[in-house]
């Protein structure tokens, strides 16, 4: 009987949430993946644990001084261990490679999935960044190399599965939770604090992207992202807001008929799609119980409320790279109101003033990303 080969998959970033359900759903399906490459960027601690249980061929710590750190935990076992942003580029093109799970977060996730496209390696892309910086570029390099990007985010994959060959969209419906401050008015937004927005009602994700969740702005991300992945006009993408995350997105067809994809939140199911697909396999956990939905509820968004969600639409209309400028604008508000620095209400406003002071350019190359993110982020720190 012939064996069947493992999937050997690059986790970039295995200690972040997304890595570490991916490695969930690696070990339950230990006979068909395998994690062969992981990285971090400073848990040190955790990649050790990590690597130690399952064993990848090499392991990469992103901040250097965690180097020997790295070394040590792993010495007694064969792992190779590296270190710099550089190694996160090189591992990505090792030919054992199957698949890079792009779970990195911000603009670093940028350069390493290029390389794996380059690499010739297929993308489970849930570095939402990755596209919103440069969808152009991202789109055209998969295209040249023909490599597929299949979206792990839990919007973008509830598309993805709606989606068959030939269907024509009329518009996608990217629902919203509407975060922690959805019946907030902005005289109260102004008071909220950095534990107010770290709860989110519904998903267990790390602060950057929490905070981004309470701010709209991740969702803003994923309007664009969704237009790279989808090949859709702004105007083509509709945010609802439905609190209940029963209805993980829907796509309206040309005919009038609308598909959904219903579950419980649990991110695993859109990792574990983006590794087997086109398969299904089984996954453990909570089901779905359509006799305990008393309420499916729709709502707009408030973007004068939520002002990011309608910075990043301006964004994306405007195109070339003021995505771009808006990404390191809000990587640097959001950090700052993580650390106590700013207000909520001010990251919108540091994001604005950065989209007014940054030279627009329609030049989609790397070299113009990484000179626009650099800008952009040195100009919103005046702004702290």
């Amino acid at each position: 009987m012939c064996k069947v080969m493992k999937k050997r998959i690059c986790i970039l970033g295995s200690t972040g949430s997304i890595g570490t359900q991916a490695l969930d759903v690696i070990g339950q399906h230990s006979d068909l993946y395998e994690a062969y490459v992981m990285t971090a960027y400073n848990n040190a601690d955790l990649l050790v644990e990590q690597a130690r249980k399952y064993n990848p061929e090499a392991v990469v710590i992103a901040k250097e001084e965690n180097y020997e750190r790295v070394k040590e935990g792993l010495a007694d076992l064969p792992i190779k261990v590296y270190a710099g942003a550089e190694a996160l580029c090189q591992v990505v093109q090792d030919d054992n490679v199957d698949m890079v799970l792009a779970s990195m977060v911000g603009f670093a996730g940028l350069e390493p999935t290029i390389a794996a496209i380059k690499a010739r390696k297929a993308i489970a892309l849930a570095n939402k960044e990755t596209l919103v910086v440069a969808g152009d570029l991202i789109t055209r390099l998969a295209n040249e190399y023909q490599v597929p990007i299949l979206p792990v985010d839990s919007e973008h994959s509830a598309i993805f599965q709606c989606l068959e060959v030939g269907n024509m969209i009329d518009k996608i419906l990217l629902t919203c939770s509407g975060g922690p401050f959805r019946k907030m008015s902005r005289e109260q937004l102004r008071g909220v604090t950095k534990a107010d927005a770290l709860a989110h009602p519904t998903w267990n994700m790390g602060a950057k992207i929490t905070i981004d969740s309470a701010t709209l702005m991740n969702k803003g991300f994923e309007v664009i992202e969704a237009k790279w992945l989808f090949g859709v006009t702004p105007d083509r993408i509709q945010v609802v807001v439905h609190p209940q995350s029963v209805i993980h997105s829907a796509v309206q067809f040309e005919d009038g008929a609308v598909k959904a994809q219903l579950g419980v939140p649990d991110m695993r199911l859109p990792i574990q799609y983006a590794f087997s697909y086109p398969q299904r396999l089984s996954l453990d956990g909570e089901r779905l119980d359509l006799f305990k939905m008393k309420d499916l509820t729709f709502e707009q968004p408030d973007i004068e409320r939520f002002r990011c969600l309608g910075l990043a639409y301006e964004s994306l209309r405007q195109g070339g790279n003021m995505p771009c400028i808006v990404n390191a604008a809000n990587e640097v508000a959001n950090r700052a109101f993580i650390e106590d620095k700013i207000g909520f209400e001010d990251i919108a406003d540091i994001i604005e003033k950065t989209m007014q002071k940054i030279s627009f350019s329609n030049d989609s190359t790397l070299e113009t990303y990484l000179q626009t993110d650099k800008e952009a982020r040195a100009f919103a720190s005046t702004l702290i």
